[in-house]
């Protein structure tokens, strides 16, 4: 019987939580949601750390780790909602 390493990882900046798995794919764990991947991770929040700082504190800076960026990785971009344009009725 074969014991499959786990390791979790938990990021000071943003709390998020990465179960490593030696046999599968890294899993992120979300705040909110479904759980998800290191790339999904990246295109939602790590991308955007602006500081040498934020980014040195991140774990989730390494391209290798995180592989290529996947179809729902970010956010889905919706159509520009108008609020307070009504146009009165005579």
């Amino acid at each position: 019987m074969t014991e499959s390493s786990n390791v979790q990882l938990r990021c000071e900046l943003c709390q998020i939580e990465i179960n490593e798995t030696a046999d599968q794919g890294d899993e992120v764990v979300f705040s909110r949601g479904a759980t998800g991947s290191r790339s999904k991770l990246w295109a939602r929040v790590c991308q955007y750390l602006k500081t040498d700082e934020q980014k040195a504190a991140c774990i989730n800076q390494d391209a290798t780790q995180r592989g290529s960026e996947k179809p729902g990785d970010r956010y889905e971009e919706i159509a520009p909602v108008e609020v307070g344009s009504t146009q009165a009725s005579n």
